[in-house]
């Protein structure tokens, strides 16, 4: 303790040199470690770009520069998805409202129904009767789950613009449509209405799936896939099944009745011959005449000689065809046009992918 008396100021000094000397060691070290990080951060760097300029294509060297390139084509391909936006026109929900209630949904619901039904009326499209065109687990109902009226009222406009490009190709019968399940009230309706597939969302859209089950012959398919392919909105065909309509039973086929003619030798009246002596006379001239040839010839020769043709008082009229009864099932006879075309009714079941684009995101700054 005396000698650090005697030396404080040498103590101190070199206790201070110690502590420095350590802090100057652990900067090192710190240091090293970051020498080591860098050093390793340029060879993974150095590598990248080796690995770059052995690609094909190549970055770019001189003139070329293909990093540009890639980004201006970029550039080009968001422009292109902004023009197809136009052809992936948004679809209404019904009804169209930022807050929906229980009754605006309810009303819109019947009333959509009864729209779509009165419009198959009009384009002579057989549809089952109080078909609730998949809503029917919601069709009597006033009060829904909580949450599902957004996505109910979207697919109430999808379904509604579904139905139309149908009704506008004429089709002979719209048997069934199903949809996804979006409630839990869903569960309470018939499964037939409900798809098993699920909406898939990415970076561009949302895929939302449907099945339409109708019944038309090869002209109105033609025209249900022209219908979809022209529609503004995202509606695209993933797949379709074609197969003979069940036929109806013989019982309930309609058979055309057959008419047959038959040859009808109308009666003489032989009440005034019987009572006119003279005219039964004449007749039988007549007859005797017919018999041999002779009633062609005239007073003053024969027809073909410039006479008149001889035509006796009450001659016999024309022979009439009077149709028979009615044979149903009698075989129909070989005559008339052939047949060229003898299309029978087909089953439809189309598999659709509507396409609901997303808000376009704000382009960051370059």
């Amino acid at each position: 303790m005396s000698w650090i008396k005697r030396n404080l100021y040498f103590f101190i000094l070199s206790i201070m040199g110690l502590v420095l000397m350590g802090l100057a060691g652990w900067f090192s070290y710190s240091k090293w470690n970051l020498n080591n990080q860098m050093l390793t951060s340029l060879n993974e760097d150095y590598d990248k770009l080796k690995s770059l300029n052995s690609q094909n294509p190549h970055p770019g060297s001189g003139q070329v520069d293909n990093v540009k390139l890639a980004k201006e084509q970029r550039d080009q391909l968001l422009g292109f998805i902004r023009k197809s936006r136009d052809y992936y026109a948004r679809i209404a929900p019904i009804p169209d409202e930022e807050k929906i209630t229980d009754r605006d949904f309810s009303v819109s619901l019947s009333r959509t129904i009864a729209q779509l039904q009165r419009e198959a009326t009009n384009s002579s499209v057989i549809v089952q009767s109080n078909y609730a065109f998949s809503f029917e687990a919601q069709k009597a109902k006033v009060s829904f789950a909580a949450g599902s009226l957004g996505p109910l009222s979207t697919q109430l406009g999808e379904v509604s613009n579904l139905c139309t490009i149908l009704f506008q190709a004429k089709i002979n019968s719209l048997d069934n449509i199903r949809r996804e399940k979006v409630s839990t009230d869903d569960s309470s309706g018939p499964q037939t209405d409900y798809l098993t597939d699920k909406s898939i969302t990415n970076d561009l859209a949302v895929l939302t799936p449907y099945e339409v089950t109708f019944r038309c012959f090869s002209s109105e398919l033609a025209s249900v896939l022209s219908g979809f392919g022209s529609s503004p909105y995202g509606f695209i065909v993933k797949s379709f099944n074609v197969d003979p309509a069940p036929a109806l039973p013989a019982a309930e086929q309609p058979v055309a009745p057959i008419v047959q003619y038959q040859y009808v030798q109308p009666q003489q009246a032989e009440t005034g011959a019987a009572a006119n002596p003279a005219m039964e006379a004449m007749m039988a001239q007549q007859r005797m005449m017919a018999r041999y040839g002779l009633m062609g010839r005239g007073r003053e020769g024969a027809a073909g000689q410039g006479g008149v043709q001889y035509r006796p008082l009450g001659s016999t009229p024309s022979p009439t065809y009077a149709p028979t009864a009615a044979q149903p099932g009698a075989a129909a006879g070989k005559g008339g046009l052939q047949t060229v075309l003898d299309e029978k009714q087909l089953k439809i079941t189309v598999n659709l992918i509507l396409v609901k684009l997303l808000p376009e995101k704000p382009t960051a700054a370059k």
